[in-house]
């Protein structure tokens, strides 16, 4: 069977629904009187079930090919815009899906597990691309550009990294003026997703507007000034888009500005809280898709007159993977339900984005070990997620960043 429909799930949570959401006491009380419920709902289940059966049946099937030729896979994009999936969480009157947090993540997830190329052009567009314009944007703005990146005719990009502002994001030397009406930008971006593709709309970028502002401001693909590279080498990834933006006196109207002026900076940390889960969604599904095949591998390969699965040193491999690929699950859906419920979450999903980054790397490295010379051949799908994992611990933020994020947050 395969995937038939677009997927427009209604949102999940409880807030949402119109029930009172208990906090303190009252939730307290509420949670020992009813327990805690780790059942998926029907909809997450519906979605889980549409996105890996899309995974296994449209994408395994040509991911290393794609990878091989470092191929960006239009043909899967229109059929992931055709489920609906390219604006989970996108409201449905901006052409979204509608469905909440959670829905996403299980969606990255299950995709990730697969090929990892294509959950990040699914999750840079939405999370970094598209969310910027539906949490800061105006009406206006949200209906100009909203419909065709939610529907996944267009995607979006947010131009954050430069050569010299990394980690330390708020040194961004791109520069804005404001010149009759219009911004005229000067700088540079690296290390872009989305922004070079046939079907790349726009991008985003944090700017300096003032000596001590920074702003985030629209700029079209096509925009005369603006200039892409062609597609960067990468160690993994391979399929997705990479890029590094240049602009040279690129104007745009003023009403390009997202959001208050001067506000850029508490902007995109809050776009990066929320990038966290989607990373981290994509940590958990590397690890458990490299559990998969090493687990199908060790039931396969025979030494010494049995099953390498038998033997207990790669039952342990196992046993340990699986226990902390359970934990991870736990913490991303939690970082998810936290937002999806109103609350706090940067610490979780920094804490979620932290532990699959880490945890990807040491899940893919027993896989790999497990499938001994096999392994190391470019032939066996563990390789390209060998190559795959070590972004998850750099993108969105270092794992050092992650740690400096959870000391603030937890006060220290």
């Amino acid at each position: 069977m395969q995937p038939t429909g677009p997927v427009r799930l209604p949102l999940c949570t409880r807030r949402q629904r119109g029930e009172e959401v208990g906090d303190g006491v009252h939730g307290a009380e509420a949670s020992i009187r009813g327990g805690l419920d780790f059942d998926l709902s029907a909809e997450h289940q519906l979605i889980r079930a549409t996105v890996r059966e899309f995974a296994e049946q449209r994408v395994a099937p040509v991911a290393a090919d794609l990878d091989r030729e470092h191929r960006f896979p239009y043909e899967l994009v229109a059929q992931l815009a055709e489920l609906g999936l390219m604006g989970i969480p996108i409201p449905e009157q901006w052409e979204g899906a509608g469905a909440d947090t959670l829905s996403y993540a299980i969606a990255v997830e299950e995709l990730s597990r697969i090929d990892s190329s294509v959950a990040i052009t699914l999750a840079a567009h939405t999370s970094l691309g598209t969310m910027p314009i539906l949490m800061f944007g105006t009406e206006k703005q949200k209906a100009r550009w909203l419909p065709d990146l939610a529907s996944g005719r267009r995607l979006a990009a947010f131009g954050l990294t430069e050569a010299d502002a990394g980690s330390d994001a708020g040194a961004t030397r791109t520069r804005a003026e404001l010149r009759d009406g219009r911004w005229v930008v000067n700088g540079s971006k690296i290390f872009i997703t989305n922004a070079g593709t046939d079907i790349s709309a726009l991008v985003t970028i944090t700017a300096r507007t003032g000596d001590d502002e920074v702003s985030n401001i629209v700029v079209p693909n096509g925009t005369p000034g603006y200039e892409i590279s062609p597609p960067m080498d990468k160690l993994g990834w391979r399929a997705s888009d990479t890029r590094e933006l240049s602009f040279a006196d690129c104007a745009v109207p003023e009403d390009h500005l997202l959001g208050p002026r001067g506000e850029g900076f508490h902007q995109f940390l809050r776009i990066l809280d929320g990038g966290r889960i989607s990373v981290a969604a994509m940590g958990l599904g590397l690890a458990q898709g490299a559990y998969d095949l090493a687990a199908a591998y060790a039931q396969e390969r025979v030494q010494f007159g049995k099953p390498i699965a038998k033997f207990q040193a790669i039952q342990f491999k196992l046993a340990d993977m699986a226990v902390e690929i359970e934990a991870a699950r736990n913490l991303v859906y939690k970082a998810a339900w936290l937002k999806d419920e109103g609350r706090e979450f940067a610490l979780e999903a920094a804490m979620a984005k932290l532990y699959t980054g880490e945890l990807s790397h040491r899940v893919v490295n027993a896989a790999l070990q497990i499938h001994g010379g096999y392994g190391f051949m470019e032939e066996s799908p563990i390789a390209r997620l060998y190559r795959d994992q070590k972004i998850l611990e750099i993108g969105e933020g270092t794992n050092e960043i992650q740690r400096m994020v959870i000391a603030r947050i937890l006060g220290l």
